[in-house]
């Protein structure tokens, strides 16, 4: 319920404090006295897109402040809790607007967005104007309006998640048909070079051996030479013998040299042992280079092969095994993309299935919804003074989506013998006000909670059917909260509060206040609705009657 709002420089407010009342509180006064200001007010705090200029001329700023009560389980709790925002029984509003159009926002002295705001005021206030677009006139929320009189929004959401289940399944089946209809593409060549690669079975490393070997069986007849030399050279004709004799002399004339040739036997004997070792070395690399003749071709066309693979797919030599199995596992990604696919098919009958279940399931509650609509309507437009109008919630197949494979539009006959059609073409402005009220009254269980605002919802109706929707209008604030904007005696006569927004000129400056009307002030504001600019007794005592109803 909405407590109080404090109005700081907005348009033309100075300063302005209400405090509002449970039940039926009535806005009045004269055109142009600045009660679309309040609803802009209003809306501005709760983050609601309107006029772009809202600091009255010559402040610095404008500040609105609004105040509501929450009570256990109000909508608004949640998106506290979600945007992480302290929450309790009373919530603070305060948003500000510079002369230069910046906007900034606090949610109980919390810094928000704009956004918050309107989340926030989704739970709080409901805005209702003759023209109401957002409702009746609107046919791409008559469905929502159906689903949540009807209590069908979990359905709607089980409908919801069993159509994404089927557009998951549907895109999974269609990107694995288009990647077999990429690999039947190339099946050809992928047969192909699986077997061309299969029949040469590349080896890591294998290119750079062949490589080494190749180049040194090329260069074998110029080595082989200078190693045969060197084997002689190494050899008993050359240091071997040479290293032995000298072992020999000296082994033999060691005893007399008291010790002294002691180290140097042993660095001869060593010098031996690594001559034997580079002897070794030198003979096996000797074998080396004694090779078939057919050898070096064969090893330089095994690796032309290899090369030439790895040009034609454009990778390195080294890469080729794994190139080989990428082509390897797409084959058979191929050859099991039958199974694979049925299998995806299967899927999707299987969500589309669950969707058709739910969607009908859904349809039919729709079906049984409207008709308690329909029925509760009617019932409702009896007091407003339209019990020979028809109302129908039409429901028709159209394409399947979250919503279900239904379409809803609202239509009515105002007139018996007229045709049934949209509301907006069948009837008047007066007509559509009751209309949105009936249904406003019938969908209220559903609004628990909300502050409803109705913006001169009577306008176009007068005598005893303004006084028919000021009552409608006060069982519709019985247990909650209505503000109305009324031009209308009656309605006004039947409000639990009133209000009078007045406008006057202070020095230069006009200036709009809004006055709280007790029992005389408000047979007096009545009575000016009644008669105009000049209020008689005659006025007076048919605003008391009206007061008394």
């Amino acid at each position: 319920m909405l407590r109080s709002l404090d109005i700081r420089d907005m348009l033309i407010i100075d300063r302005l404090e209400l405090d509002f009342q449970p039940g039926l509180n009535v806005l009045t006064g004269e055109t142009g006295a600045g009660k679309s200001i309040l609803l802009d007010s209003l809306g501005f705090v709760l983050g609601w897109r309107g006029r772009a200029e809202l600091v009255r001329a010559g402040a610095d700023q404008g500040e609105v402040q609004a105040v509501f009560d929450l009570p256990p389980g109000h909508g608004a709790h949640a998106v506290l809790e979600e945007a992480g925002l302290p929450g309790g029984e009373e919530l603070i509003l305060r948003r500000v607007n510079t002369a230069s159009g910046r906007k900034t926002a606090w949610v109980n002295d919390r810094r928000v967005s704009g956004e918050v705001l309107r989340s926030l005021s989704e739970t709080l206030v409901e805005l209702h104007g003759q023209q109401d677009d957002r409702g009746l006139l609107d046919p791409r929320v008559h469905r929502d309006v159906l689903d949540d009189f009807g209590g069908l929004m979990a359905q709607r959401q089980t409908v919801a998640a069993h159509w994404r289940a089927v557009s998951s399944a549907r895109r999974a089946l269609d990107r694995a048909e288009a990647e077999q209809q990429a690999l039947q593409a190339e099946e050809d060549f992928l047969r192909h070079a699986v077997a061309e690669l299969d029949a040469l079975d590349p080896q890591p490393g294998e290119e750079e051996t062949l490589d080494a070997r190749r180049r040194l069986m090329q260069g074998a007849e110029r080595m082989r030479a200078d190693v045969v030399r060197a084997l002689e050279a190494l050899g008993s004709q050359g240091g071997e013998g040479a290293l032995t004799d000298a072992l020999r002399w000296l082994d033999g004339v060691s005893d007399k040299a008291e010790g002294a040739l002691e180290a140097p036997l042993a660095a001869l004997e060593r010098a031996l042992v690594e001559l034997g070792e580079a002897q070794a070395g030198v003979e096996s690399f000797a074998e080396q280079l004694s090779f078939n003749p057919l050898e070096l071709e064969e090893t330089e066309e095994r690796l032309f092969a290899l090369r030439g693979l790895a040009r034609k797919h454009e990778v390195q030599p080294d890469d080729l095994g794994r190139f080989a199995q990428g082509l390897r596992d797409r084959l058979e990604a191929l050859d099991a993309s039958g199974v694979h696919l049925e299998t995806l098919r299967a899927a999707l009958e299987t969500q589309r299935a669950a969707y058709d279940a739910a969607a009908d399931a859904l349809g039919a509650a729709r079906v049984e919804a409207a008709a308690r609509l329909d029925a509760r309507i009617m019932q409702e437009l009896a007091p407003l003074k339209m019990d020979r109008a028809v109302f129908e919630t039409r429901i028709t197949p159209e394409e399947p989506g979250p919503h279900g494979r239904n379409a809803v539009t609202f239509a009515a006959r105002t007139n018996p013998g007229a045709p049934i059609g949209p509301l907006n073409k069948v009837a008047s402005g007066g007509e559509l006000s009751r209309f949105l009220l009936a249904m406003k009254v019938c969908l209220s269980e559903r609004a628990a909670g909300l502050t409803m605002i109705f913006d001169e919802i009577d306008r176009g109706v007068g005598g005893a059917t303004a006084n028919a929707v000021g009552r409608r209008l006060r069982a519709l604030a019985d247990g909650g909260q209505v503000l109305v904007v009324t031009h209308s005696p009656q309605v006004a006569a039947l409000g639990a509060h009133h209000w009078r927004v007045e406008k006057h000129v202070e020095g230069e400056v006009t200036l709009s206040r809004v006055v709280p009307l007790d029992e005389g002030d408000r047979v007096d504001e009545v009575a000016r609705m009644l008669s105009g600019d000049t209020v008689t007794d005659a006025a007076r005592q048919a605003a008391r009657q009206l007061l008394k109803a």
